[in-house]
C-alpha cells in the first residue's frame, strides 16, 4: 500500500543517515590537542571535516615579517570590496608556498593575520602547527588567541623562533621541493574546528636576507592560497 510504502522510505531514509553519520565519527573521529601534538609526521588526510568550523571563522589580510628586523617580507589581503570566501573543498585546504633559499636564514618571523568571527562566542581559541621535513617532525609551536566576541574582526600575530640550519641542510630543502611541509590544527576548547595543510620549496635566488620580496599566485581565494610565489624584487 501507498502507507506501507511511506513507512519503508523513512526507514531507508533514516538508516541512510544513520550510515552517513556512523561513516563521518569513523573518518573524523574526535581529535583533541594531545593527539595531535603526539603526531611525529604529516597527516595524511584531514583530521575534521569542512563543516567542523561551526563558529564561523574566517581568514583575511596575511602578513609575514622579519620579528628582529620588522622588515615585511610577504603581504595578501583581499581585493577592495571583496569578502573572504569559505573554504569549500578538501583541495583549497592546502597551501603551496615558494619561498627563495634565503627565508630559511631568517631567525625569526611573524605572522600577522586578521579573522572574523561569526554569531558564536570563542572560547580558548588555539592553533597548534607541526612542521616537517621528509617525514621527520623538526618543529612544533603552540599559540593561544583566548576569547574572540561574537561577529567581531580579530587580529593574531604569533612568533615563530626558527632553527638555525646548516647550509648543507638548507641544500637539502632546496633539493626536495614541497617536502617541507606543515599541518596547522585550529581548536576552541578541546574541539578541532579546522585543519589547514601547506607545502613549502625553497629556490635558489642571489639574494639578500632582508630583499623586498613580491608575491605572485596561481588561484587565490582567501583564506586559502593555493600557490604563492615569491621573488625579489627587480
Amino acid at each position: 500500500s501507498s502507507a506501507a510504502s511511506d513507512v519503508y522510505k523513512r526507514q531507508v531514509s533514516t538508516q541512510s543517515t544513520w550510515g552517513l553519520l556512523i561513516q563521518m565519527k569513523a573518518e573524523y573521529p574526535a581529535i583533541t590537542p594531545a593527539d595531535v601534538l603526539k603526531l611525529d609526521k604529516p597527516a595524511d588526510k584531514f583530521l575534521c571535516a569542512l563543516d567542523a568550523n561551526v563558529f564561523g571563522i574566517s581568514f583575511g589580510k596575511f602578513q609575514i615579517r622579519n620579528a628582529q628586523t620588522n622588515d615585511i617580507l610577504l603581504s595578501v589581503e583581499p581585493e577592495q570590496g571583496h569578502e573572504p570566501v569559505p573554504i569549500t573543498n578538501d583541495q583549497a585546504r592546502t597551501i603551496k608556498y615558494q619561498f627563495p633559499r634565503v627565508f630559511l636564514k631568517n631567525k625569526q618571523i611573524g605572522t600577522a593575520v586578521e579573522f572574523r568571527v561569526g554569531d558564536k562566542e570563542v572560547k580558548n581559541f588555539r592553533m597548534i602547527e607541526r612542521h616537517y621535513f621528509m617525514n621527520k617532525l623538526i618543529r612544533s609551536y603552540d599559540f593561544t588567541f583566548g576569547f574572540c566576541i561574537p561577529n567581531s574582526t580579530n587580529n593574531w600575530e604569533v612568533i615563530y623562533s626558527l632553527p638555525e640550519l646548516k647550509e648543507s641542510e638548507i641544500d637539502e630543502m632546496v633539493a626536495h621541493p614541497f617536502e617541507a611541509k606543515s599541518d596547522s590544527y585550529y581548536f576552541v576548547g578541546e574541539k578541532l574546528i579546522m585543519h589547514h595543510k601547506a607545502e613549502y620549496q625553497y629556490i635558489q635566488y642571489e639574494t639578500h636576507l632582508n630583499d623586498q620580496l613580491t608575491v605572485s599566485y596561481t588561484h587565490l581565494t582567501l583564506p586559502t592560497i593555493l600557490l604563492v610565489q615569491i621573488s625579489v624584487v627587480a
